[in-house]
C-alpha cells in the first residue's frame, strides 16, 4: 500500500506542474496515467477507466478550490457568466458520467485517445477561435454549460480546455476566461465524482479502497503532492518557452492517443 501512495503521490507531483506550466487541469495527464497504473495493478479491465476518470474528477474538486479562491481575490472571476454555466454544467456532467458509464471500456478509451489527440492538435498549432459577435445570453450559457459539463465528466477533465475556447469566442477577456473557467471546474468535478461515487457504490469488481468508482489511495496521493507542486509550475512557465512545452505536451498526447486508440481497434 505504501509504495502505491508514493506512485501516486509522485502522479499528483507532475500533474501539479503540468497544469501550472499549461493553465490547465492535471486530468489531462492524470487519466491517462492512472488507466495505466491501474493496468498494471491488475484492476479489472471493465472498470479500469471509469476509475480513472472517477478518481481525475475527485482530485480535481479539492485543487480547484484553491485556484478558485485566487482568481477571486484578483477579480477576474465573471460571476454573473458563472452561474447560467454552472447550472448547465450540473446537468450535463450528471449526464456525462451516466454517458461513460454505459462505454465499455475499451470504447470510453478510443473516446479517451480522440479527445486527446484534438487537444494535441490544439495546443501544438495553438489553435485559437476568433471573437464572436456579441457577449452570451443565458440561454446559450446554460447550454454551453451541459455540453462542457457533459464532455468533461466522460473525460475527467475541469473542463479548461473547453471553458476557456468558448468565453474567448464569447468576447471575454483571457484573464477572465481563465479565472471563469477555473470556478466552473469545481462545479464539473463536484458533480461529476459525487455521481461517479453513486452509480459505482457497491460494483463488485472495483478493488479495496474504492468509494464507488474513485479509487482512495489514488485519490488521496494526488491531492497531497499536486496543491504544492503546481505553484512550481506557474513560476516555471514564466521562465521556460511556452510554444516548445506545448509541443512536447502535445507530442505526449499524441502518444497516449495512439496506445488508447491503436489498442483498443484490435
Amino acid at each position: 500500500m505504501l509504495t502505491t501512495l508514493a506512485l501516486y503521490v509522485l502522479l499528483g507531483a507532475l500533474a501539479g506542474v503540468v497544469a501550472g506550466l499549461f493553465g490547465i487541469g492535471g486530468g489531462l495527464l492524470i487519466v491517462p496515467v492512472l488507466i495505466f497504473s491501474f493496468q498494471l495493478q491488475g484492476v479489472d479491465p471493465g472498470v479500469l477507466t471509469h476509475m480513472a476518470v472517477a478518481t481525475s474528477l475527485a482530485t480535481i474538486v479539492v485543487t480547484s478550490i484553491s485556484s478558485v479562491r485566487t482568481h477571486h481575490q484578483h477579480g477576474a472571476v465573471r460571476w454573473l457568466l458563472f452561474r447560467p454555466l454552472a447550472l448547465g454544467i450540473l446537468v450535463g456532467a450528471v449526464l456525462g458520467v451516466n454517458t461513460a458509464i454505459q462505454l465499455p471500456g475499451p470504447v470510453l478509451q478510443i473516446a479517451l485517445g480522440s479527445f486527446a489527440l484534438l487537444v494535441a492538435v490544439q495546443m501544438a498549432f495553438n489553435l485559437k477561435p476568433g471573437a464572436g459577435g456579441r457577449a452570451p445570453a443565458m440561454p446559450e450559457l446554460a447550454a454551453a454549460g451541459g455540453v462542457i459539463g457533459w464532455a468533461s465528466s466522460i473525460f475527467g477533465i475541469g473542463g479548461g480546455t473547453l471553458t476557456v475556447p468558448y468565453l474567448s469566442w464569447r468576447r471575454v477577456s483571457m484573464q477572465q476566461a481563465v479565472a471563469t473557467s477555473a470556478a466552473c471546474g469545481l462545479p464539473i468535478a463536484l458533480m461529476g465524482a459525487l455521481t461517479n461515487i453513486w452509480l459505482g457504490w457497491g460494483h463488485q469488481a472495483l478493488p479495496d479502497w474504492s468509494l464507488g468508482y474513485v479509487y482512495l489511495p489514488a485519490f488521496v496521493g494526488i491531492v497531497m503532492a499536486s496543491s504544492f507542486t503546481a505553484p512550481i509550475g506557474a513560476r516555471l512557465a514564466h521562465r521556460l518557452s511556452q510554444p516548445m512545452l506545448k509541443k512536447v505536451f502535445a507530442l505526449f498526447l499524441v502518444v497516449v492517443a495512439g496506445r488508447f486508440i491503436f489498442s483498443n481497434l484490435g
